[in-house]
């Protein structure tokens, strides 16, 4: 029997350590049940750290994680499901198409940035979404020092002032001051259609978060939205012009497209339906985990968000839970009551806060350490000896901070 994940970001690395652990629990030989991992790279990209310099560094090995605990690397591109047959197709970098079968899929194909179609946008933004298109905006900024001084290559515009905007405009001005000197004067700007900055975080959280936007000279333009973009600036929704050349776009995200092939119900980013187990409603055999679900993180209407806090617990109960039918033992059906945020605010420190009321628990630089301690440690992959890395991803206490 084989059990299928496709994906290689928090959510498909902890299916797999999470069914590789049931497995081993039951005392299955890995031959008599393979379970195998699809992704194009044996590589965990750190998506959280993205807004930050060098986003090339920011990378984790898999295969020898994968290999420790007995879980099948299959390089490639997942391009089509079928669901009836049970089977996947996959596009190699090199080589021939292959299909692989499976008895049980868990998809773990991640999401990504939200691009609406208007003048300008995919000739000329840049994003943080993912590695790639963090690389080219880094290489993009440290470009800028090879430009004479104008406004036009000191302001950067950021459309979106939620959580990826922010932690994008709050770093990028000492981002701008190291490459172009410490005396540059760089001007940033958030853009974002919501009367009000952050508006998920609630009355306690954002004053703190102006706060530190004012500290940082990040300028904030409410109730309007990017309408044209073009490489010397953009337009605003209310006309005004703003000479950049450099637009970053955080502006929402949506599931990855492969989500659309399983014929199942999904909301409107694109998230599978999925039950308590994580099981795709109406399509035996398929669970969805991670940014590619819409699941229920308890019975009061709370419902997992797309970040990698709710990705890496959502895999592990995905994984567990896929391994346990094709096991014959008993399901775990995914809860996550705890719910924090750590906002970074670049300069000005950090937010921490606890809840889906998001009290406020830490602020400044108390706040900072423990962003760092998240970024740096907890997001990434337990060593590649079978023992830590299985312990590492038992359901019940995987991320429940």
């Amino acid at each position: 029997m084989r059990l299928v994940i496709i994906g290689a970001g928090f959510a498909g690395m902890y299916a797999a350590l999470s069914a590789a652990r049931l497995r081993d629990i039951q005392g299955v030989p890995p031959k008599e049940f393979e379970i195998a991992l699809v992704a194009p790279e044996p590589t965990l990209v750190i998506r959280p750290r993205l807004y930050e310099p060098k986003p090339e560094t920011l990378t984790a090995p898999l295969e020898n994680v994968l290999k420790a605990i007995d879980v099948v690397y299959v390089q490639g591109n997942a391009e089509a499901v079928d669901t009836k047959s049970r089977v996947v197709k996959i596009v190699p970098a090199k080589g021939a198409n292959k299909s692989l079968s499976y008895d049980r899929l868990v998809v773990a194909t991640g999401s990504q940035l939200f691009r609406p179609k208007f003048p300008g946008l995919a000739e000329h933004v840049f994003s943080i979404d993912q590695l790639d298109d963090a690389v080219a905006l880094d290489r993009h900024l440290r470009q800028l020092a090879s430009l004479p001084i104008s406004e036009m290559r000191d302001t950067v515009v950021v459309a979106g002032g939620g959580f990826t905007g922010i932690e994008a405009a709050t770093e990028m001005s000492s981002r701008l001051r190291a490459i172009l000197g410490k005396d540059a004067k760089p001007r940033v700007i958030i853009v974002d259609r919501n009367k009000a900055i952050a508006p998920d975080m609630g009355d306690d959280a954002r004053p703190i978060i102006e706060d530190a936007l004012r500290k940082l000279g990040v300028e904030t333009r409410l109730g309007v939205g990017v309408t044209s973009l073009e490489k010397s600036g953009v337009t605003l929704s209310n006309g005004d012009y703003i000479e950049s050349a450099t637009v970053i776009w955080a502006a929402g995200m949506r599931a990855a497209p492969l989500t659309a092939q399983i014929p199942a119900g999904r909301d409107g980013f694109g998230r599978l339906l999925v039950d308590r187990d994580l099981h795709v409603l109406s399509v035996p055999g398929v669970f969805a985990t991670g940014d590619a679900a819409r699941a229920a993180c308890d019975d009061v209407g709370n419902y997992a968000l797309m970040s990698c806090q709710h990705a890496t617990r959502m895999g592990a109960f995905a994984g567990n839970n896929a391994a346990a039918e094709l096991l014959g033992v008993a399901t775990k059906p995914y809860h996550q009551k705890a719910y924090v945020t750590c906002l970074d605010l670049g300069a000005a420190g950090a937010l921490f806060t606890r809840g889906w009321d998001r009290k406020v628990e830490m602020v400044g630089d108390v706040a900072k350490k423990t962003k760092h301690e998240i970024n740096t440690v907890w997001i990434y992959p337990p060593r590649a000896e079978r023992a830590a890395a299985l312990a590492a991803a038992d359901p019940e206490h995987v991320s429940e901070v």
